[in-house]
């Protein structure tokens, strides 16, 4: 029998995924429909338009976000999320309720 470990568990390959400040707030911020980089930008806040690039790249990258070009002049771009993106919110969702709930009792370095 070959040998399982906790480091191959598939729920860590997720968590990668969405790991860091804002991979999340931009998976949430796209639930609301397909919008273009300065729309996300302004209605996230706080975000650099360098970090919030990186981010959807990643996002781009990993499958959860579709990123569509249109022909027009100028060039206009939007992202969304995939089927894999939207089926993410959920967890998501469930993370931010268990937040709502427990976030005064932790230590101040780790609220936002």
């Amino acid at each position: 029998m070959e040998p399982r470990f906790f480091s191959d568990c598939q729920a860590r390959v997720a968590a990668d995924l969405i790991s860091g400040r804002w991979p999340m707030v931009v998976l949430y911020s796209l639930s609301y429909g397909a919008a273009r980089p300065g729309d996300l930008q302004r209605q996230i806040g706080g975000i650099s338009q360098k970090v919030l690039t990186e981010t959807l790249r990643r996002l781009e990258h990993n499958g959860l976000v579709e990123r569509r070009r249109y022909a027009e002049a100028p060039p206009r771009v939007e992202y969304s999320l995939t089927t894999a993106g939207k089926d993410l919110l959920v967890p998501i969702r469930a993370l931010g309720d268990w937040a709502e709930v427990y976030a005064d009792q932790l230590p101040t370095e780790s609220k936002p």
